[in-house]
């Protein structure tokens, strides 16, 4: 494996740094071509590009992870092809081949290979897959061609003095309509998220949480996380429905749940006025892996679970798990690393 670039990565936060290639695969006449590693980081499209106008685009977010060896491994990229793909789906654009995707992702982190932080620093390399609607369209229907493009950035350790809980508030905003887009990753969820965002940031809190849409009684999504709860009898509970996007984090976190930690788990409604049956929370998704909550306004009262200084036993094992896990210092379940050779 070849060195890293020289840069301080303990500094590095979530922001956009220039790599040195990325790839591009058109779709045209009902196929994809074959796809290319390109230096030029910008794309240029029609100005009457669906992706402009009608929202129809998606994108995925997954990790390049170096180990103790100097191996490269990515987490679970089939999982990303496969959601990638309902998202696809959804919003009537072409799937991309599973194969396809984890080769487009490879070939993007071999080509930038001394991006990839070194082992013990904390930080990745964040790979941004995604599906665009572009050509010359006007009227409100499917585009005429499509880009899927892969993208990465190296991206630093999410919490930068060991991870501590944070608050949140209860929103009064949907993310998603009940039968909408909110199972979809399509940059629609994220426009409508910015407003409420930002309104819970200025009263003190790390974001929102969203309630169901149909009826507004039940947890769905943290910001842009999924939810999970500890109970006081140690069962691991995560919502269950079908406008909260399918976290390939909360799936990974729930097998190592049951069969690392021996712990129920059940996929359920999530009550928002029975918050004390949970004495452990937190949001889980690529970029943190797990965000402790420490509490949840509701309604003007402040719930707090486990603690607001300290993260719960049962949450730092999970955390350490996963961590272990796509670092390649704790064993993985069958299949769920590919290694970058």
């Amino acid at each position: 494996m070849s060195n890293t670039v020289n840069l301080d990565w303990s500094k590095l936060g979530f922001g956009y740094i220039k790599t040195d290639l990325r790839y591009v695969s058109k779709w045209k006449d009902g196929q994809w071509d074959e796809g290319q590693l390109v230096e030029d980081n910008n794309l240029v499209i029609s100005e009457a590009s669906t992706a402009l106008h009608y929202g129809q685009q998606c994108f995925e977010g997954l990790k390049a992870y170096r180990t103790k060896d100097n191996k490269i491994q990515l987490f679970r990229p089939d999982e990303n092809a496969k959601r990638l793909n309902r998202s696809c789906d959804r919003v009537l654009m072409p799937e991309v081949p599973v194969e396809k995707f984890i080769d487009a992702c490879i070939q993007v982190v071999k080509a930038n290979e001394h991006f990839v932080p070194p082992y013990g620093s904390g930080a990745t390399l964040y790979l941004r897959p995604f599906v665009i609607g572009v050509g010359d369209n006007l009227g409100v229907k499917p585009a005429p061609e499509f880009i899927f493009s892969v993208f990465c950035v190296p991206v630093g350790p999410y919490f930068k003095g060991g991870m501590a809980p944070v608050n949140f508030i209860i929103s009064d905003f949907d993310r998603a309509a009940p039968y909408g887009t909110g199972a979809a990753k399509v940059g629609g969820n994220y426009a409508g998220s910015l407003y409420p965002h930002k309104l819970a940031v200025s009263k003190g809190f790390a974001d929102c949480i969203y309630l169901d849409p149909a009826t507004h009684t039940k947890i769905e999504e943290v910001g842009a996380a999924n939810f999970f709860g500890i109970t006081h009898d140690d069962k691991f509970i995560t919502p269950k429905s079908p406008s909260i996007l399918p976290s390939i984090t909360k799936y990974s976190l729930m097998h190592i749940a049951k069969d690392y930690l021996g712990m129920p788990v059940e996929e359920r409604d999530v009550l928002v006025e029975k918050l004390d049956e949970f004495k452990e929370a937190g949001a889980c998704g690529t970029a943190a892996v797990i965000t402790p909550i420490g509490g949840i306004e509701y309604n003007g009262n402040l719930h707090v679970f486990h603690s607001e200084k300290e993260v719960g036993p049962v949450t730092k094992k999970l955390y350490d798990t996963l961590y272990g896990i796509q670092f390649g210092d704790v064993e993985a379940p069958e299949g769920w690393i590919v290694e970058v050779k």
